[in-house]
C-alpha cells in the first residue's frame, strides 16, 4: 500500500494542491469549535470525568486528521481522518451504555463489542448502496436507539443525544449528495458534513459532561 498516494474522492478537489480543497479544510474548524464547548461545560461540571475529558480531546484530534485528509488527500491522512472517528463512536456507545443506559461495566464492554462486530458486519452489506458512508449507519441507529430510549424514560440527556441523531442524518445526507450534486453545484455539499458532524459531536459532548455524576471521596 503506497501510504503516499493520491486520493481524489470530493466534488471540490480538482488538482493535487494543498489548499485544493478549502471549503473541505477549513470546515474542519467547527470540530474545534464543538470541542471548545465541550471543555467549556467540562471546566464549569460539578463532576470533571476523565471519559469526558478524553472525548472531547478526540474531537479536537478528528478536526485535525480531517483537515490533514483535505489537505494532503492521500492514503496516510486518510487513516488519521478515519480511525479517530471511528475510535470516537465505538468509545461514546460504550460511555453511554454505561453512563446512560446504566449497564455495569462488564455488560458495557461486551454490548460495545457487539456494536463494533454489528458495524463492521453492515458496512460490506451496505457498501452497495451507501458507499463509503455505510460505515456510518451504525453509529446513527445507535443514536437514535439510545437517545429514544432515552427519551422514554425521562432522562435528561435523552434530548440532545436524540437530537445529535438528527443532526447526524442531516449531515449524513450532506455527505452522500457531495459527488451527485457536483456538476451542479462545483463547490461540494461535503463542508456540510462536517460543520453538522461537529454539531453532532458538540451535542454528544454536552450530554457526556451533563450526565457525569461526581466520584465519592
Amino acid at each position: 500500500m503506497e501510504l503516499t498516494a493520491p486520493i481524489d474522492a470530493y466534488c471540490e478537489r480538482i488538482d493535487t494542491g494543498f489548499w485544493a480543497e478549502p471549503l473541505n479544510a477549513l470546515s474542519n474548524l467547527a470540530f474545534f469549535a464543538a470541542a471548545a464547548l465541550g471543555l467549556w461545560y467540562w471546566r464549569r461540571a460539578p463532576a470533571r470525568d476523565r471519559p469526558s475529558l478524553y472525548l472531547i480531546c478526540l474531537v479536537a484530534v478528528i478536526g485535525t486528521g480531517s483537515f490533514l485528509f483535505h489537505t494532503f488527500a492521500n492514503r496516510w491522512s486518510s487513516f488519521a481522518d478515519v480511525i479517530p472517528i471511528a475510535l470516537f463512536i465505538f468509545a461514546y456507545f460504550g460511555l453511554a451504555l454505561r453512563r446512560f443506559v446504566g449497564l455495569s461495566p462488564m455488560a458495557a464492554f461486551v454490548g460495545t463489542l457487539a456494536f463494533v462486530a454489528a458495524s463492521l458486519a453492515a458496512e460490506p452489506l451496505l457498501a452497495s448502496q451507501l458507499g463509503s458512508s455505510a460505515g456510518y449507519v451504525a453509529g446513527l441507529f445507535a443514536l437514535y436507539a439510545i437517545g429514544g430510549y432515552l427519551v422514554a424514560r425521562d432522562h435528561p440527556e435523552g434530548w440532545p443525544v436524540f437530537a445529535a441523531g438528527g443532526a447526524f442524518t442531516i449531515s449524513l445526507a450532506f455527505r452522500m449528495v457531495d459527488l451527485p450534486l457536483c456538476p451542479e453545484w462545483p463547490p461540494g455539499t461535503h463542508f456540510l458534513w462536517h460543520t453538522l458532524n461537529a454539531a453532532t459531536l458538540g451535542l454528544l459532548l454536552v450530554a457526556a459532561v451533563r450526565g457525569a455524576t461526581p466520584e465519592p471521596r
